[in-house]
């Protein structure tokens, strides 16, 4: 358990430092964001008071600022984005970068006295809490940044919004806070489980080199059909015959079939076939 906790924290360490630039560019962006749309609306309206109308006129023309016209912006979701981007690379690049580089930093991890499996773990748990700390951080920023836009813009234009709501508003945000804990734990868990797929196609990869390829697709492809069998099963042959909970529960255990298979051939392929 200590090896895993370690090796967990090891690569933690190891993308802390690009962790904290995604950060910054977040706030910044973000912040920025804010402000500039929070101004341009101000100066929109000052400019027709300045023509003659009145502020209920000019409240009609442009409507009350609220957060939506800052989330609707290209620069407040571009970090947004860039995190995913980010995160979606890093999970090949967590595997590859231990093979790059003249003294293969692979051969001393998995000589480690430790589980190979170990290792393996340390990674998708890495990833998992990464995510986990953006979103947790995004949402200590939206409160921020909602008090930042209170500040700026004057009561008598502003319609004022709850996190919840501004939350419910954005496409994006309502994927990264799912409003209650069951489709929480479906949304996590299938991206854990995506992952975990993901891990062990690179295994295949790593194992089998070109070949590995095409069974690291194959397997991926299985993956997905275990995943979906009930809904395939629901939707054709057995022509809508399950109860909404029942889906649920097959697409569970299904879910769950496709992680330990994954982690069963992670461990065979790390034990008995991966090449450093």
């Amino acid at each position: 358990m200590m090896s895993y906790l370690k090796l967990t924290n090891f690569e933690l360490s190891r993308f802390f430092k690009m962790y904290l630039v995604l950060i910054g560019i977040t706030l910044v962006m973000q912040t920025l964001s804010v402000v500039w749309t929070a101004n341009n609306y101000l100066g929109e309206i000052n400019e027709q008071l300045s023509s003659g109308s009145t502020v209920e006129e000019a409240i009609n023309g442009w409507g009350l600022f609220s957060f939506d016209f800052i989330t609707r912006g290209f620069w407040f979701s571009a970090p947004i984005l860039l995190c995913i981007a980010s995160l979606l690379i890093y999970v090949f690049f967590i595997w590859y970068r231990d093979w790059l580089g003249k003294n293969t930093f692979a051969y001393r991890l998995f000589m480690l006295p430790t589980a190979r499996l170990n290792v393996f773990l340390a990674k998708a748990t890495a990833i998992f809490l990464m995510v986990l700390g953006l979103i947790s951080i995004q949402l200590v920023f939206l409160t921020i940044e909602n008090e930042l836009m209170k500040m700026i813009v004057p009561n008598t234009f502003r319609e004022d919004l709850t996190i919840n709501e501004i939350i419910n508003g954005f496409d994006y945000l309502r994927v990264l806070y799912p409003v209650s804990f069951i489709q929480f734990f479906i949304n996590y868990g299938i991206g854990f489980m995506a992952v975990i797929v993901v891990f062990t196609g690179i295994l295949f990869e790593r194992s089998f080199r070109w070949k590995g390829i095409i069974l690291g697709v194959l397997f991926s492809g299985i993956a997905l059909i275990v995943f979906f069998l009930p809904i395939l099963l629901h939707e054709t042959i057995l022509n809508h015959f399950f109860y909404p909970t029942e889906l649920f529960i097959l697409m569970l255990i299904s879910g769950l079939i496709v992680i330990a298979g994954s982690i069963w051939m992670s461990n065979y392929l790390l034990n008995k076939k991966i090449r450093v």
